[in-house]
């Protein structure tokens, strides 16, 4: 049966004493692209660990229905930093019990008797890519998946997200380069910043109806 998609209600989204954005609303059907735009700290990372179930939306927001699994890819390829590259990738291949590799393609081959902290960033990246297809999820979140890679790496992504869309996934990116995503939807963060507004609603800037600050989890940055 083929996944459902993506749909997410009234979300709002708090970090540290900042809302980033709220009264947002979005879906993605079968096959859908998503495109979230916006500058640096309108909440575009934050929004996609949202969605993927890594952070909690700050209340009064509503819902993150999934019909089916999703993968998330961020600049971190949750690989054993000491571990070749195939050892890292078989540890989660024994886990997700999913999909094969596809290592000559990502240009893999010929690295996988190299430890991952050896790997360089472009390296990486394709690292990354091959345990997001080896989780074999339905639908993608990515976050800025052309970061690191040359034209020819840029190329095989908006490959692989055209062929995941045809297979039926709906995939949300984030992404400040230029991606080949044809009639893809575009969310721009911006249309979602507190504003006078909000007042009322418990976000804005009428402090008194915001819920308690959250602090923001060590290491975490706003995107």
């Amino acid at each position: 049966m083929q996944a459902g998609g993506l749909t997410a209600t009234e979300l709002f989204c708090r970090r540290g004493d900042r809302f980033l954005f709220g009264s947002l609303s979005l879906r993605a059907a079968p096959g859908d692209a998503l495109h979230l735009v916006g500058p640096n700290g309108t909440g575009k990372t934050s929004l996609l660990r949202l969605l993927a179930g890594l952070l909690l939306p700050t209340p009064p927001s509503g819902a993150i229905e999934w019909q089916g699994t999703c993968g998330y890819l961020d600049g971190r390829p949750t690989l054993d930093e000491h571990l070749p590259l195939s050892e890292a990738l078989a540890f989660w291949t024994r886990l997700d019990r999913a999909a094969e590799v596809p290592l000559e393609r990502l240009g893999l081959a010929a690295l996988t008797d190299i430890p991952v902290r050896y790997l360089s960033t472009g390296q990486r990246k394709r690292a990354g890519l091959a345990r997001l297809i080896g989780q074999g999820a339905d639908h993608w979140l990515l976050d800025e998946p052309l970061n690191g890679l040359d034209r020819e790496g840029a190329a095989l992504v908006e490959a692989l997200i055209a062929e995941k869309r045809a297979a039926g996934g709906a995939v949300v990116v984030a992404s400040h380069q230029p991606l080949a995503l044809p009639s893809a939807q575009v969310l721009d963060l911006r249309k979602f910043l507190p504003s006078p507004a909000g007042r009322g609603r418990g976000w804005g800037n009428d402090v008194s109806a915001e819920p308690p600050p959250q602090p923001l989890p060590a290491g975490e940055g706003l995107s």
